[in-house]
């Protein structure tokens, strides 16, 4: 059976998989953003749903000043007779630690720290219900892959700490999970780190402890050699076995839009069958996936996968798979449902800011050819600056927004990238315009930002032509909702022409061109900076192809 990867395309980086029943569970990094760690499921490992996360309070996930690209890092996902457990490391506050729920649905646990430095911890369950951890860290000043039996319910740690590996050869050992098969203990890891030399290697042993051989086959993922291809970097993988005992793994890798080896959209979740040589786990066709990878999948059959999306103002933002930059200041997000409008109350701390909780809502940019639409209303508006963003973080982003400055109403276009921060338009909005409608569209070179502005009026006939005048020669009528005072009214609006009012390269938001070392990707944003802002209806994503 045919399937497309990615899998779980956009800023989707570290997957962790395991397997309950005839379900799968997959967890990814979030970095400095919150909620931390989506939880998703599916039945046939290509249809993935997020059911939730696993760290949703201030307390499991602490952010305050949390730089770019720190706060979690590289999950990983078990479970054990009857209950889940999620581990991994907060590098920005207080590192490594476990939490655990017997419903992935409805919340985890508070976290269980553990006295172990080194990042991407993993949890392994021997025949006799022992738990082992393994991470990177250091014993005696050996760096390398360091396991120890743990208590998972507590963080407790119940041996010694050994070096059970210093990796297969290559720099930066990392992402280490352990599986046991046939009599042998697999422990599999990536390295060269994760920018275009990165790759995936095994070894194994009789005893956890080791000594460890290496796979002849090594490297068991890797397309460091493949340079003209779309796909790169591949590595940080996990495995599970299906309930028809076929083996597979995820794993992250890009997507290239250039042939300078560029990437925007972030790491990403792919997926490849495994075979088995001579007792070996090798990922793909010797090491090579494909965007069209086939496979005997299990579970229902597969649905075309379409990852646009309509972001509905009359579900709660919690229903959303959205992410506030560090811990959010929920007062400054209100809603009204019933109407379908999000009010941005922004405050003094802007999108450039480092270290900061700006009011900003952001969600994944999951292709190259996409289209962003949102529209704001300008009644009751008073921010500096509130619209739609192509948002990497606080130093690379393209802006365009509504501003109330000194009582002047227009709509802007604004770069940040580096230390540089300008802005490149400012158009005027007519009067009697009752909404702005922003939108961004992508392809594998730019960013462009349109606007079009929306005049109300309550007769259907005799005002539009009047209205559309003021805003443009060609127009559309729809229903729309404006305000009066605190109550918020059905009228009839008319939409002039979408105009481009700036554009911007693909390889200003690329993770190659940042000034830190970023393993993020871009996303796009609503925000509102210094005042309020309503936005109306919804935000409509749709994937051109």
């Amino acid at each position: 059976m045919k399937f497309k990867n990615p899998i779980i395309p956009g800023y989707s980086p570290d997957p962790s998989i395991c397997r309950v029943g005839d379900d799968f569970y997959l967890v990814n990094s979030t970095f400095e953003f919150f909620p931390g760690v989506p939880i998703y499921h599916s039945t046939n490992l290509v249809n993935w749903e997020l059911i939730g996360h696993a760290l949703t309070r201030e307390s499991q996930l602490y952010l305050e000043g949390c730089r770019n690209s720190g706060g979690i890092y590289a999950p990983t996902i078990r479970y054990h007779e009857g209950t889940f457990f999620m581990i991994t490391t907060n590098v920005t506050h207080k590192g490594n630690f476990v939490v655990h729920t017997d419903d992935v649905r409805k919340g985890w646990s508070e976290p269980h720290w553990i006295d172990q430095g080194g990042i991407d911890p993993s949890l392994f369950w021997d025949d006799d219900g022992t738990c082992y951890y393994c991470s990177t860290g250091f014993v005696d000043g050996v760096r390398g892959l360091v396991g120890f039996v743990i208590d998972p319910y507590t963080g407790e740690i119940l041996s010694e700490k050994r070096i059970l590996s210093t990796g297969c050869g290559g720099q930066c050992a990392e992402g280490p999970h352990m599986y046991k098969k046939d009599g042998w203990y697999y422990l599999m890891n990536a390295e060269g780190g994760t920018e275009y030399g990165h790759h995936e290697v095994v070894s194994r042993a009789r005893s956890v402890w080791g000594p460890y051989e290496a796979c002849p086959y090594n490297p068991i993922l890797c397309h460091s050699q493949r340079k003209g291809h779309e796909i790169q970097a591949t590595g940080h993988a996990d495995l599970v076995e299906d309930a028809n005992g076929n083996w597979w793994a995820v794993f992250l890798g890009i997507r290239n839009f250039s042939h300078a080896l560029l990437h925007n959209l972030g790491r990403e979740t792919f997926l490849a069958p495994v075979e088995w040589k001579d007792g070996w786990p090798v990922i793909g066709k010797d090491g090579y996936v494909e965007l069209e990878e086939e496979g005997m999948l299990p579970g229902e059959p597969i649905r075309e996968q379409n990852f646009s999306m309509y972001l509905d103002f009359a579900q709660p933002i919690s229903s959303y798979n959205v992410m506030f930059t560090r811990n959010p200041r929920m007062q400054n997000y209100g809603q009204d449902c019933e109407n379908r409008v999000l009010t941005l109350d922004g405050t003094d701390v802007t999108i450039n800011e480092p270290g900061a909780s700006p009011t900003i809502i952001s969600f994944r940019q999951p292709d190259f050819e996409t289209r962003v639409t949102a529209k704001v209303s300008l009644r009751g508006f008073t921010a500096a600056r509130a619209g739609i963003s192509a948002y990497y973080n606080n130093d690379y982003h393209y802006d365009i927004f509504v501003s109330n400055c000194d009582g002047e109403m227009f709509v802007g276009f604004y770069k940040h990238i580096h230390d540089m921060g300008v802005a490149l338009a400012k158009v005027p909005v007519p009067e009697g315009t009752e909404a702005v409608e922003l939108q961004i569209r992508t392809d594998r070179e730019k960013y462009a930002f349109f606007c079009r502005m929306w005049a109300g009026t309550d007769k259907i006939a005799e005002e539009i032509p009047e209205a559309a005048a003021k805003i443009g020669d060609v127009y559309e009528i729809e229903k729309e909702r404006s305000i009066e005072g605190e109550k918020w009214e059905e009228k009839t609006s008319v939409g002039g022409t979408w105009q481009c009012i700036g554009s911007g390269l693909n390889a200003g938001l690329c993770t190659e061109g940042t000034y830190t070392m970023t393993f993020t990707g871009t996303l796009f944003a609503l925000f509102a900076e210094n005042g309020k802002a309503a936005f109306l209806d919804g935000v409509r994503l749709d994937c051109e192809k």
